[in-house]
């Protein structure tokens, strides 16, 4: 593996510096006050300056940087990692701003690579344009989502459509007005092999039947500028049967391949957010004075911060290796690392806040700066796409075998 980013990286990564630099960091503040102004069903949509952003990112060719192939920018996950990054440090405004925000992204690798022609012109184009956002709803509040076999939303075959119904929460961007189309993951055939039973089918958020019944809040956080986190229910929900995804009990699959980008994806960012979180706790206890001195003086301090510089080239270390692992042998073959970047880094990171945190003292949890909200977006991700024990368990086996 080459360690040095190539001519086209290079040069990108220039450009997206100079978009944070001279858009999106200024756009903080707005981002923030248009946040807290937003009443009603507002408060659900991502406020103004984000499309304000979105536009000039469109201008500047800095536009679906995630997608490979000539649909995306055409980059490969090694060249992308260090741009996800970069986005990082400004999570709520710069991956919506490249129309590179979860759970888009992994709908419109969903729909790249297993949606028919239809479903691509009808939903595809519309998400990469911007026009539109998705959800992905597989999570229910009824059974442990985390063996995602025990999903018990039925999707069954009537004529010429499919019938859904069943109760999903935590359904990420559900509550925007924008949220046009969801993807639904439910048992088609509950008698099949474990993991033939489910399958995935467009539903549009219109559809008589679907109820976006409430936003979930995070650690207190709704969440609303990327559409909140809502309880969805299924009523009886009917559409064409061209509306699958894929085959019949395709369906397992085809979460497993859309997972795997959305891991390592919130991987490269998170060290953005460590970085971000960095360089507050070193300004911050530059510009502080406790008992006589700095606070950087302390020693404790000081460990915090060189251990933080250890664990985040530690974790860039393993992403790329990954990525360059997902490009080379695919992702089944990047199996063990894409669980091992998912177990360590948000782990990790969720620390090297914690303490950025505490260096800053009450303003760390206040308004003022971003590190609670860059706090509980980590703490999040120990869960989403798969909680930690469920990867170590999975991983641990995979070791094992090779003793067996």
């Amino acid at each position: 593996m080459d360690f040095a980013y190539d001519a086209r990286t290079e040069e990108l990564r220039t450009r997206l510096h100079a978009f944070m630099k001279d858009h999106v960091h200024p756009a903080e503040p707005v981002f923030a006050l248009q946040r807290e102004q937003a009443e009603g069903d507002a408060r659900w949509s991502a406020p103004p300056v984000v499309e304000e952003l979105k536009a000039e990112a469109k201008r500047q060719g800095l536009w679906n940087l995630f997608l490979p192939g000539e649909r995306g920018a055409g980059l490969t996950n090694l060249q992308y990692a260090p741009l996800a990054e970069i986005t990082g440090r400004s999570p709520h405004l710069a991956p919506p701003a490249l129309n590179c925000a979860a759970p888009d992204t992994g709908n419109m690798e969903v729909l790249s690579e297993f949606g028919t022609e239809q479903q691509r012109k009808q939903w595809l184009e519309p998400l990469l344009a911007g026009e539109i956002r998705s959800a992905f709803a597989m999570t229910e509040p009824d059974v442990a989502s985390s063996d995602a076999t025990n999903i018990e939303t039925r999707i069954e075959r009537d004529g010429d459509s499919y019938v859904v119904n069943g109760r999903k929460w935590y359904i990420s961007g559900a509550m925007n007005p924008k949220c046009a189309i969801f993807i639904v993951m439910g048992k088609s055939d509950p008698s099949a092999e474990r993991h033939r039973q489910q399958s995935q089918i467009l539903i549009p958020r219109d559809t008589p039947g679907v109820d976006v019944r409430r936003g979930m809040r995070v650690f207190g956080y709704d969440d609303g500028d990327h559409g909140g986190h809502a309880e969805v229910v299924f009523t009886d929900v009917r559409v064409p049967a061209e509306n699958l995804i894929g085959e019949e009990g395709g369906g397992f699959a085809i979460a497993q391949a859309r997972l795997g980008p959305g891991r390592i994806h919130h991987c490269m960012r998170l060290i953005g957010m460590a970085e971000r979180a960095v360089e507050l706790m070193c300004r911050r206890a530059t510009d502080r004075v406790a008992f006589g001195k700095p606070i950087a003086e302390q020693g404790v301090v000081q460990e915090w911060i060189a251990e933080a510089r250890v664990e985040i080239e530690l974790l860039r270390l393993l992403v790329l290796k990954t990525a360059w692992l997902m490009d080379t042998v695919g992702n089944r073959g990047a199996h063990t690392e894409i669980q091992s970047i998912k177990i360590a880094t948000p782990a990790a990171v969720q620390k090297i806040i914690d303490r950025a945190i505490q260096v800053h003292g009450a303003g760390g949890v206040s308004q003022d700066f971003p590190l609670a909200e860059l706090w509980a977006a980590t703490r999040t991700l120990r869960l989403a796409d798969g909680p930690d024990e469920v990867h170590k368990r999975s991983l641990a086996r995979r070791e094992l075998k090779k003793y067996l």
